[in-house]
């Protein structure tokens, strides 16, 4: 049975008017629970469109999003959290106090906030760092306070908009490597939007392949590779032929994208 579910959905930004523009149409997709799913396209597909209806930030135009098999009317944090590319900590607060932020905002008490903050930064590695303000920490550092902050709501999903787009290619790589071993020992179920196909490999149990603007499923890829996975695991023949067969899916959609933008000029 899916934790969350996505049935024959269609945003429609600004519907019927002259600047109306369909994002993303009939898309169907169920995350089971403890599954990472990882969602690739062209640029302006819909990807994020996408993730924030499925955390209910956006209202679908037709369809729905449902977990357990209830309707998502509005956000929930205990359901769907994000993690965004920009950190969003606050610089005059502790990384304790951002870790807990989250949970307060969402009606947590202090004490709660302040425990789930200490238990989640230990489970990312920083349980050293609580004290700290985000200024003394490294890029990846505060992304992990980010994720920390996410994981203290106990949501359901994890939802991940290029989470690491603001960081160098080897941070990414350790950070990924090791936050996907964190992830999998916690049995989170994850849905992540990313540019990068290695990133999108290594980390799904499977890939979602988005077409052209109005986007839609184009494909569904499944990784066979157990998780948590190695580094090694980017030199071995299956990564190589997926990330083969993503590229040139990628250029597919990419071309009919500039297609449809020179036709509609």
């Amino acid at each position: 049975m899916s934790l969350l579910s996505v049935e024959n959905l269609t945003v429609t930004y600004g519907a019927g008017t002259k600047d109306e523009l369909v994002a993303c149409e009939n898309i169907n997709l169920s995350i089971r629970e403890g599954e990472f799913v990882t969602v690739i396209g062209p640029s302006g597909c819909g990807k994020s469109t996408l993730l924030h209806t499925m955390g209910g930030l956006i209202t679908p135009t037709a369809g729905r999003i449902a977990f357990d098999g209830a309707s998502v009317t509005k956000p929930n944090p205990h359901n769907a959290a994000f993690v965004f590319q920009d950190y969003s900590l606050f610089p005059w607060k502790s990384v304790a106090e951002n870790a807990g932020m989250g949970l307060r905002f969402a009606g947590g008490s202090k004490a709660e906030a302040a425990q789930q903050a200490k238990e989640q930064l230990a489970f990312v590695g920083l349980q050293d760092f609580g004290d700290r303000y985000p200024r003394e920490l490294s890029g990846g550092m505060q992304q992990r306070v980010a994720i920390a902050r996410a994981l203290a709501l106990q949501p359901k999903v994890l939802l991940m908009d290029e989470p690491f787009g603001a960081l160098d290619e080897q941070t990414r790589r350790n950070l990924g490597t090791d936050l996907t071993a964190i992830l999998s020992e916690a049995g989170q179920s994850v849905v992540m939007i990313t540019h990068s196909l290695d990133e999108a490999i290594f980390w799904a149990d499977r890939i979602i392949v988005m077409s052209a603007r109005p986007g839609r499923i184009a494909e569904e890829i499944t990784v066979s590779e157990p998780r948590p996975r190695q580094l090694e695991f980017m030199t071995t023949p299956e990564f190589q032929e997926i990330r083969v067969h993503l590229f040139e899916q990628l250029e597919f959609h990419q071309a009919e994208a500039a297609a449809r933008a020179k036709a509609a000029a």
